[in-house]
């Protein structure tokens, strides 16, 4: 496909979907072009290089987050509304953990869902302040949950690449996780117990997150923000 034929919205899509499919290492211009129909020259009219396309990328899955009304009678709804989707949209590209790590990452899209959340908090009645730090408890909250996701879609993708089984290997570090845990009983009880699979290698127990973010979202009201730190 020539240049000219290519567009800004066409690249970014296409981009996310090959980081969906690959990870950050499998992103690349070559690769890009190639599934695009298009020399990789042709991109380089268009996006710089491969850091502006991660960014070009991440800003556009920000925008998938459908954004609550805001309402001070139910903000803990709200805002369990607000957290639920961006993990939502992390598992669906768990690219995008990756890339928070290691990338500058800004843009309309990430500014748009941080704006809300705020709002979401200052019309229950934070301050600036104490929504500033409400905000930054979910989101890094949600993060750490979305970790798992991540870790298990890039370590299938190293496997894979390797050549080797990824279910047989995840298999046999959960028999050899257990047989570590053969000295502490309580760990050792909850693994023979549990129905560990290949698939669930990086989860946590079933309703891990829906507790944790009802408890954080209990925790947090004006005085208690106001009174931390």
């Amino acid at each position: 496909m020539p240049r000219d034929t290519l567009t800004p919205g066409q690249i970014v899509r296409t981009a996310v979907e090959l980081l969906d499919d690959e990870g950050l290492e499998g992103l690349n211009m070559r690769s890009l072009g190639t599934r695009l129909g298009a020399a990789a020259t042709a991109v380089y009219w268009h996006v710089k290089n491969k850091d502006d396309l991660v960014l070009l990328a991440a800003d556009r899955v920000w925008q998938e987050i459908e954004l609550p009304a805001l309402d001070a009678a139910d903000w803990r709804g709200a805002a369990t509304a607000m957290a639920d989707r961006l993990r939502t949209m992390l598992v669906r590209h768990p690219w995008l953990v990756q890339a928070i790590g290691s990338h500058l990452l800004y843009g309309t899209g990430k500014a748009r869902y941080d704006d809300h959340l705020l709002g979401v908090f200052e019309t229950a009645g934070f301050s600036a302040r104490e929504a500033d730090r409400a905000a930054g408890a979910v989101v890094t909250y949600v993060l750490g949950n979305a970790l798992g996701a991540s870790a298990m879609a890039s370590l299938s993708r190293k496997l894979r690449r390797a050549g080797e089984d990824a279910e047989g290997r995840f298999e046999k570090t959960l028999a050899e996780a257990a047989k570590a845990a053969e000295g502490f009983p309580r760990l050792r009880a909850r693994l023979d117990t549990s129905a560990a699979t290949a698939a669930g290698y990086a989860d946590a127990p079933d309703g891990t997150y829906a507790a944790g973010l009802r408890a954080l979202l209990e925790g947090l009201r004006p005085d208690a923000v106001r009174g931390a730190g």
